[in-house]
């Protein structure tokens, strides 16, 4: 049980923050091994203040630098993809996956869902949900808002439902101490239906039932076994796994985490994260505080190309982070939430597409949507949608394709009415040529108005199918072939610069 205590809420986000980095850096050593575990402490010699780096904080800095240098309500899919491909260099799986999809022109949501089979539903999103929870305390519709603009990056379906989970289930800590009542609100934002739910409610009979962890999660791990290893409903299960058997113990919770198996950085991490909410920094034992220090270590930014400097300790995040919390409440107040259990916000994230690209232009917000994909066959149709959100009501839109040679759409050109708070929507297709062979296709779309006398050109990208593969390694061996990579690269670049004059 979490203990009857005033908790302010500066001490429950330096938790949050302490807790994330004891988590991970307990899991560290034993991510991706998929059996049982049995740890009860550090395994690392002597830390001396030194946690882990973990890429599941690493990323949640550079967002937490992007709101602050834009401004948490400009942050856009296409902000976000662009300082993808710019500071995030982490190599592994659904992070490469989203920085080439960015670079070829498909921004999130495409980035996530496009030719990312493999890792769409796996564990790189829901591990960085707690910045969003921190910045929306006791406001979870307000985070899985965010937890979705994030996790559509690299991520799509239970991908994001995990995300939407676990940044609901924290932002409620803040303001309720039930364990139980948290994960209810958790899964109010997500479908019922969801292999997120179905994993989360799996563990939570379990436990109702009396039937033991190892249980509950060799239960867990058979129901998962047509997803395979790295996937987020099984290490979100594991997560709530720890926090429910844990019985509010802050080491044996994260132990617990741990012990499941295979994402063990994530699990214990998050479930860390959660107590350290729920706790607060001061309720997290010193034993545990004490080897790690405040220290933040990173492993997967560029931090040169961002427009601040990331925190380099949890006490500075911790005030940063209560620093724009504090000025977005301000400038953005919102109603203190009534019932945080409401599926009414959450429902419009899921329905939202996750074939689109967005489009900013001097008199309108575009979106197009690609409804089958945007992945195109030679001389087979791709039907499109256009939604337009204009800043004012003009008479007429017109829009033109600009068609390279041997390219068709029955609807060359198409014209909308617009009026201002009124979006509206057009359908239209592109059809390639019968002997397409490029990869990628750039058609540009000109828009034009009745009171502006220059157009405007939006570019959709499109891609060959079945023309991009990306090969999964096996588990044994990822490691040691990036950590190869890596060492050449560097040997590389070190030769480069002898030869310097």
């Amino acid at each position: 049980m979490i203990p009857e205590k005033k908790i302010t809420f500066a001490d429950s986000v330096r938790g949050c923050w302490l807790g994330k980095n004891i988590g991970g850096t307990l899991g560290a050593p034993f991510e991706g091994q998929r059996q049982l575990q049995n740890v009860t402490f550090y395994v690392q010699k002597n830390l001396a203040g030194n946690p882990e780096p973990n890429d599941d904080l690493d990323l949640q800095l550079a967002w937490l630098v992007l709101a602050e240098y834009y401004g948490l309500y400009r942050l856009t899919p296409r902000l976000l993809g662009e300082y993808w491909i710019n500071a995030v260099i982490g190599p592994w799986n659904e992070y490469a996956v989203c920085r080439w999809n960015c670079q070829t022109g498909f921004y999130p949501p495409l980035s996530g869902a496009v030719d990312n089979d493999v890792w769409k539903w796996s564990n790189g999103a829901w591990i960085r949900s707690e910045i969003w929870a921190c910045l929306f305390p006791g406001d979870p519709d307000a985070a899985i808002e965010f937890a979705r603009l994030d996790a559509c990056c690299d991520h799509a379906g239970e991908g994001i439902y995990a995300e939407m989970f676990t940044a609901a289930l924290e932002s409620a800590a803040f303001a309720e101490k039930d364990l139980r009542k948290l994960i209810a609100i958790g899964l109010s934002k997500i479908p019922e239906d969801c292999r997120i739910a179905r994993s989360v409610r799996l563990v939570c009979d379990c436990f109702d039932k009396g039937e033991g962890w190892i249980d509950a999660r060799n239960k867990v791990v058979a129901d998962s076994e047509d997803l395979g290893w790295f996937q987020a409903p099984a290490n979100v299960a594991f997560t709530v796994l720890g926090l429910l058997y844990g019985g509010g113990d802050f080491g044996r919770t994260i132990c617990m985490a741990v012990n499941c198996g295979d994402d063990t950085d994530c699990t214990a991490a998050t479930a860390g994260s959660v107590m350290g909410i729920l706790l607060g920094a001061e309720g997290i034992p010193e034993e545990w505080k004490k080897p790690i220090g405040d220290k933040i270590l990173t492993k997967s930014l560029n931090h040169f190309n961002l427009p601040l400097k990331t925190p380099g300790s949890v006490t500075e995040l911790t005030d940063r982070v209560l620093a724009l919390q504090a000025r977005t409440a301000s400038e953005f107040p919102r109603p203190r939430p009534t019932d945080l259990c409401s599926a009414e916000a959450a429902a419009a994230l899921w329905n939202k597409p996750a074939y689109e690209l967005q489009f900013d232009i001097s008199f309108a917000k575009i979106a197009v949507e690609y409804p089958d994909g945007p992945l195109v066959e030679p001389g087979k149709r791709c039907p499109l949608r256009i939604r337009l959100d204009p800043i004012a009501s003009m008479p007429e839109f017109r829009f033109r394709w600009r068609l390279p040679e041997g390219w068709r759409s029955s609807r060359t050109e198409f014209c909308v009415s617009g009026q201002i708070y009124c979006p509206t929507s057009a359908e239209t297709d592109l059809t390639p040529p019968d002997d397409l062979a490029d990869v990628m296709s750039y058609i540009t779309l000109e828009i034009t108005s009745d009171d502006r006398r220059f157009p405007s050109h939006v570019i959709v990208p499109l891609r060959l199918r079945n023309s991009v593969i990306h090969p999964r390694f096996k588990l044994d061996q990822e490691s040691a072939r990036l950590e190869e990579m890596i060492r050449l690269a560097q040997e590389k670049a070190q030769k480069y610069k002898e030869r310097k004059p």
